[in-house]
């Protein structure tokens, strides 16, 4: 039998300074899965939602972190956008996540709206429409009458639009039948345009510097829609690699590693939501 060499050695070792920007960051991630199978930030607890974050960038970088499905199933969730995000891991990871579905068709309002904002609609969608199951024509129409005039859309009605919500938005509205040439997704695209920075990454909304985060759902929504990703923005995203393969928020700030890291792993790989 062979000596059994801890994850985390096995991680630092897959990290080889010639493996590219996705795998070195998929070696980052997987070192940072806990022994009861969650992901946590240095120092910190497991945490359902990270977790779900860092399934997903695994299974986008070709990988399956083993336990994660067993950590994320039974948890408490505390609102509709977690139960979706989960429900979207879950599914991604093999599991049929079948209570988390059902709680969420649970949570369908007559205007078709998924829970009480317009990002729980916009996640309910993706991991609906990752399990295979309809969003609903009253949920597309929901999500088409939330876009605001310049295009965007926010995380909840009424909301000031920002590039995230635009991003997470589009993808939701092409994985629910939507076609890329439908003038509400141009419109976002649109939107999103303005929000590039000469520095090739995307802010949060006009005004702000660029940050990894906004960059990457923005790559994704261009994956999405089966578009070149605009110039300069994945080179802004790989120049906030740092040494252990993991990503800084923005030039400023090294904050949250392994949520950032998280968002932008399928963007780099090239894999919209929901994963294939």
């Amino acid at each position: 039998m062979g000596v059994k060499v801890p994850a985390m050695l096995v991680a630092a070792a897959l990290a080889l300074p010639g493996a590219g920007p996705v795998d070195r960051a998929a070696s980052y991630l997987a070192g940072r899965q806990q022994p009861d199978g969650g992901f946590a930030e240095a120092g910190a607890r497991s945490d359902p939602n990270l977790t779900a974050w860092a399934a997903l960038a695994l299974v986008a970088a070709g990988r399956r972190p083993a336990g994660a499905a067993g950590y994320l199933a039974g948890k408490p969730f505390a609102d509709a956008t977690d139960i979706a995000l989960r429900a979207l891991a879950l599914h991604t990871l093999g599991d049929p996540a079948q209570g988390e579905l059902g709680r969420l068709e649970g949570l369908r309002r007559p205007d078709g709206r998924i829970g009480g904002l317009v990002d729980s609609t916009i996640w309910g969608v993706l991991a609906l429409r990752g399990a295979g199951r309809p969003a609903g024509v009253k949920t597309v129409r929901y999500l088409r009458r939330q876009q605001a005039r310049n295009g965007g859309w926010s995380w909840a009605p009424g909301g000031k639009p920002d590039s995230n919500d635009t991003a997470v938005a589009v993808e939701a509205l092409l994985a629910a039948g939507v076609s890329a040439r439908d003038r509400a997704v141009r419109r976002a695209f649109a939107y999103l345009g303005h929000l590039q920075n000469r520095d090739g990454g995307f802010a949060l909304v006009r005004g702000r510097a660029s940050d990894a985060q906004s960059t990457a759902w923005a790559l994704q929504a261009y994956a999405a829609a089966k578009r070149a990703g605009p110039h300069g923005a994945r080179a802004f995203l790989l120049r906030l690699r740092r040494p252990d393969g993991s990503f800084r928020y923005s030039r400023r700030y090294a904050v949250t590693p392994v949520w950032v890291t998280s968002q932008v792993v399928p963007a780099l790989a090239g894999k919209p939501f929901p994963l294939g």
